[in-house]
């Protein structure tokens, strides 16, 4: 029996790409292409602070917080589209970073699982007050027993220190933990670890040809509910 899931926030609990339509509001025909380039740039500087500095036992000497790295990607993905970012617009892109919609089975989701007796957390590349402010906005602060940031290892996933922090929250072996992620790398991250993992793949897009196979997938958090027992 699953005892405690774990959820990756960005992309699994909250819709990344809905930043398109503040972006396109901005920059007219090029909402998408901002949203897609903003995230895969996101992505790739917390790899590199990781991969460049993997064994430091006090967190890599490259890290800073996700919301500093959220803006600079924004930044860098403005400049390679040829957008002018002007101080009003960055301010309000970041701040409907805080305001990503929340995908709509969420809320019934977390609830089903409270009343199933399951610890529930969540782990994120997010400092922890950029992490709050989101869960907060979502209202879905009450339906988790832990809300952990990788901020303290200051190694993003898919380092597995940041996936020891879940061990360092909780007393239970990992057999008994479910994580849930719609990133194919963080899943296989997490199946590297030692966890049984859900990829929520939500797009319908293929395996990964690299590593083993998630435990499970589905294209929502409803399906998950069937992987718990």
């Amino acid at each position: 029996m699953k005892q405690l899931i774990v959820f990756d926030a960005y992309g699994t609990l909250f819709d990344v790409y809905s930043i398109s339509q503040t972006a396109e509001q901005l920059f007219p025909q090029q909402g998408i292409a901002l949203a897609n380039l903003w995230r895969d740039k996101q992505i790739e500087y917390t790899r590199l602070i990781s991969l460049s500095d993997p064994s430091n036992p006090n967190g890599s000497q490259y890290f800073e917080p996700f919301w500093d790295l959220t803006q600079k990607a924004l930044e860098y993905s403005c400049a390679r589209l040829s957008l002018s970012l002007s101080p009003t617009a960055r301010e309000q892109l970041m701040t409907a970073y805080d305001h990503l919609s929340p995908f709509a089975e969420n809320k019934e989701v977390l609830i089903q699982l409270k009343k199933l007796g399951r610890q529930t957390a969540v782990l994120s590349n997010a400092n922890m007050s950029m992490l709050k402010r989101v869960i907060d906005h979502a209202e879905l602060t009450l339906y988790f027993d832990k809300i952990i940031s990788i901020e303290s290892a200051k190694q993003f996933k898919t380092h597995p220190k940041s996936y020891g922090l879940v061990h360092e929250n909780f007393s239970i072996s990992p057999q008994h933990v479910l994580f849930v992620s719609s990133n194919a790398w963080d899943a296989m991250g997490a199946t590297w670890y030692g966890w049984d993992t859900f990829w929520l793949n939500r797009q319908g897009l293929p395996n990964e040809t690299l590593g083993p196979k998630p435990a499970y997938s589905g294209r929502s958090l409803v399906d998950m509910m069937l992987c718990i027992d």
